[in-house]
């Protein structure tokens, strides 16, 4: 104590000091321990503390947050099933132990590569207080770029450069950050709906009935142009989209208001729908997380099953078991009501116009989004409409190129109907062809009486017309929802009781009877459905068969003939050529004609065609021949037409005339392609009305695999040549362009968007100014992106313009780097591309273009990533 302080002065002072002492490592060591600091952390990922701390205990959330983060709880799909009852991909025991290892795996990889990451943004870390927005070290708003050097280190080590690329696309903004519309929100799926009832009310006269419509539907434009009025309309592009994409695209044409119906009008077959490029939807893949988030968000945009609501899909999923087994699944996954055609009619898309699984509605569901009459004369003429369609389109977009895809499709579709006048054509086809069959038998006969004959044969042909429309009906006319409903109960009670399947009633039960009268109706129900579809599987190949025989009555037997004559029109060598491997398949195809029709004379429940499948499934070496000539099949046509005219004068003489079905040789020549298809749907659709119990089951699910398998060999072969020559039409488009001819690459999408170029990047980012260099368009592949300019030329005296490509670049998806460029008063709607060695900061004209081109180059970029 010094002398010159009193004794209050000295004690106070010595209390300062005690109190200052006590504080000090308090404020060192438990700073970073305040509940205000870690306490807000754990309420936003829900961690509540499970007591209230006391007034002296500090660090209680810190801890607390750091428990949870160390100790993530999870559960395995199958755990997830079983707490929540949700739909999973099942899984055993093994695949459950693999998981779990992945997980933790996993784990440890993102552990290590975060701290590796770290320690790399350290080292170009920039100082405290610096501009945050006015360097470029930051890749967006909040995201440091790499430096040069640091970046030269990346480019040597490929897994770092991987996770450099895969941060640049976690840091893209999310869908509410481009679009301006909000994210899918954390709602369960009643209050999601309850959000859309507030804002259009629950009458079902304010809800709309919405139809999505695919560009890979063949003569697309038709069908668009078919939508009823008032009926919300969107027709989308079967490449170069995802599911996240479509998902957008259906809710901003919604606008927030909850639909009535949605139909999907896509391509597909008995088993699963082909919604988009890469993304056949069936029984295997329902429950991926992807497919299932699509399904479950479709169904919150639909009013319940209570209201009347319900989903259409335009693809022939009530025709199998597998189709049926989907519908069910995607009925229980969404709450919502599942429906589709259970037609079986082969060729063209005539199953649409069948009965519909599900229940019964005042109006059909083609009814309630097309005019039928439009709609029927599309699906009689697809074929024909889609090679007209072909020539239009090239006329036509670009002058419809700023339209919208809906709005130019459905003026397409308008065009066509109007200048074809094929309402017309349909309404006189049957008439023409019935009249050109009696001229064919005149031609014959050589009656005295031409008119009185002609008469004759029209009035036969229309009663055995009427006969056979009654014995042999070719849609399947049954009860979908009675159908339906007890395939569901039927799969239930072998899966609640799988070793028991045999029923329990005594015949004292009173409801004895009445079951075993209901047993009888659905065996014969199911018997006679099973009939249906031989009669048909029988009518088809012979309608195929006599496709064939043109070919050899028309053409073969001319050729030859005047070959013989020594008035050859082609040498032996080239018919051979030609026609040796079609009349393989016909002989081939008539034995099983002539199968099939002894089986049916004797046709009974007990008999099968399994085995006549199988039989004709080991012999399909003579299509593999066929397919495998094909190419030079068609040349060799191409080359004589070009080189002889006394063939050229042939086929000028014999293509699309009456005999021929108004076809031409190549056209003909497509018809062993299309068989396939239909005979793996006649074998599902028997197969979904052959009981269990039969003899012919077996086979039938043999010769299923045995058409499948070669379909897919058939349709590898297709995407082979489509891709090939797409990729030569691309090279020979862009100037300077490299060869683009890679095994299994194939466009997905083309965006054009304007290169812009920064005046200063010292200021800060908000006040940035940006000039237009140029224009670009940006190809994008499944495993590089070609960039190239875009120059605009103009005729004189036309008011179309053309475009014309300058190659620039072209750089690997796994090595492109995305970088978004939020808007501000000077830009809209851009982001980066930065490659190895180039850098282009882009712009699209509308902010939908750069969330959807976004969303798929993110999506390629991960494609080729993990492959």
């Amino acid at each position: 104590m010094s002398a010159g302080n009193s004794p209050s002065e000295s004690l106070e002072m010595e209390s300062f000091h005690t109190r200052f002492s006590a504080w000090t490592p308090f404020s060192n060591k438990s700073l970073n321990r305040q509940d205000c600091l870690w306490m807000p952390k754990c309420i936003k990922f829900g961690w509540f503390l499970p007591y209230t701390p006391t007034d002296n205990e500090y660090g209680a959330w810190k801890h607390h947050y750091i428990a949870c983060v160390s100790n993530l709880d999870w559960l395995t799909p199958r755990e997830a099933a079983a707490v929540y009852g949700t739909l999973n991909e099942p899984k055993t025991e093994d695949e459950e132990l693999q998981e779990r290892q992945r997980e933790r795996c996993l784990r440890k990889i993102i552990w290590e590569k975060i701290a590796l990451h770290k320690k790399e943004l350290f080292k170009v870390r920039p100082p405290w207080v610096s501009g945050t927005h006015c360097s470029r070290l930051f890749k967006s708003k909040c995201q440091p770029r790499l430096s040069q050097t640091a970046r030269d280190r990346v480019e040597l080590h490929e897994t770092l450069e991987k996770q450099l690329v895969l941060s640049s696309l976690e840091s893209l903004p999310k869908r509410s950050n481009i679009s301006g519309h909000h994210s899918y929100p954390l709602l369960s799926k009643k209050s999601w709906r309850g959000v859309y009832k507030n804002d259009s009310g629950s009458s079902n006269a304010l809800q709309p009935h919405f139809i999505l419509i695919s560009s890979r539907i063949p003569a697309y434009e038709m069908v668009a142009n078919s939508v009823r009025a008032g009926i919300i309309s969107v027709v989308y592009e079967h490449s170069g989209l995802t599911l996240e994409t479509l998902l957008y695209l259906i809710e901003k044409a919604l606008d927030g208001q909850m639909a009535q119906s949605v139909g999907i009008f896509s391509d597909g077959d008995s088993r699963e729908i082909n919604l988009l490029q890469g993304y056949k939807i069936g029984i295997k893949n329902l429950l991926r997380p992807e497919v299932r988030d699509f399904w479950e968000k479709l169904g919150s945009y639909v009013a319940p099953e209570e209201e009347g609501g319900h989903v259409d899909l335009f693809v022939p999923l009530g025709a199998s078991e597998a189709g049926i087994e989907v519908l069910s699944q995607l009925s229980q996954l969404t709450g919502t009501l599942f429906t589709a055609p259970t037609g079986i009619a082969t060729g063209s898309y005539q199953h649409l116009l069948s009965d519909w699984l599900g229940r019964q509605w005042e109006t059909a569901p083609p009814s309630i989004y097309f005019s039928e009459s439009k709609l029927q004369t599309w699906s009689s003429l697809t074929d024909f409409l889609e090679d007209t369609l072909k020539s239009v389109r090239k006329q036509l977009s670009p002058l419809f190129k700023e339209l919208q895809k809906n709005i130019s499709g459905r003026m397409i579709g308008q065009f066509v109907f109007d200048t074809m006048s094929v309402a017309n054509i349909l309404n006189n086809q049957e008439i023409i062809q019935a009249l050109a069959d009696g001229l064919i038998e005149l031609s014959k006969e050589n009656s005295d009486n031409p008119l009185e004959f002609l008469s004759y044969f029209l009035l036969k042909k229309c009663s055995k017309k009427s006969k056979h429309f009654e014995g042999n009906v070719i849609l399947t006319k049954s009860d979908p929802k009675a159908t339906h409903s007890l395939l569901t109960k039927e799969r239930d009670v072998i899966e609640d009781n799988p070793q028991d399947t045999k029923p329990s009633l005594s015949k004292n039960d009173p409801n004895f009877e009445l079951l075993v009268k209901l047993e009888r109706k659905l065996q014969l129900d199911s018997a006679e459905k099973r009939t249906r579809v031989v009669r048909e599987l029988l009518q088809s190949e012979r309608k195929y068969v006599q496709m064939l025989e043109i070919v050899r009555d028309v053409y073969v037997r001319p050729l030859r003939a005047a070959l013989s004559s020594n008035r050859a029109i082609l040498s032996a060598a080239n018919i051979q050529i030609m026609f040796s491997d079609i009349l393989q398949i016909l002989c081939l195809n008539r034995r099983f004609l002539d199968d099939l029709r002894d089986r049916l004379q004797e046709w009974g429940p007990a008999h099968c065609v399994g085995e006549i499948f199988i039989k004709f499934g080991s012999q399909l070496n003579t299509y593999t021949n066929f397919f495998n000539n094909y190419p030079v099949v068609l040349k060799t046509i191409e080359k004589c037409r070009e080189m002889i005219p006394a063939f050229r004068a042939f086929l000028k003489r014999h293509d699309k005339t009456i005999v021929t079905k108004m076809l031409s040789l190549p056209e003909l020549l497509l018809y062993p392609s299309r068989r396939f298809e239909e005979y793996i749907h006649l074998l599902y659709a028997l197969r979904l009305h052959t009981p269990a119990e039969h003899i012919d089951r077996g086979n039938l699910t043999i010769a299923i695999d045995q058409m499948k398998n070669y379909k897919g060999y058939i349709d590898q072969m297709k995407r082979n040549i489509s891709m090939k020559d797409h990729l030569l039409d691309i090279q020979r488009l862009i100037w300077g362009c490299p060869t683009l001819s890679e095994a299994n690459r194939y466009l997905i999408r083309v965006q054009d968007v304007a290169q812009l170029h920064c005046c200063d990047e010292d200021i800060s980012f908000y006040l940035r100014l940006y000039e237009h260099t140029c224009d670009l368009s940006l190809f994008l592949f499944n495993d590089a992106l070609l960039v190239s300019s875009r120059g605009t030329s103009h005729t004189p005296f036309e008011k179309t313009s053309k475009s014309t490509y300058q190659f620039i670049a072209s750089v690997a998806l796994h090595r492109l780097i995305i970088e978004d460029i939020p808007d501000s008063k000077f830009i809209k709607n851009a982001f980066i591309l930065q490659g190895p060695k180039h850098e282009w900061i882009c712009e699209t004209e509308v902010e939908d273009d750069k969330f959807l081109w976004l969303s798929v180059l993110q999506n390629a970029i991960k494609s080729s990533m993990e492959k």
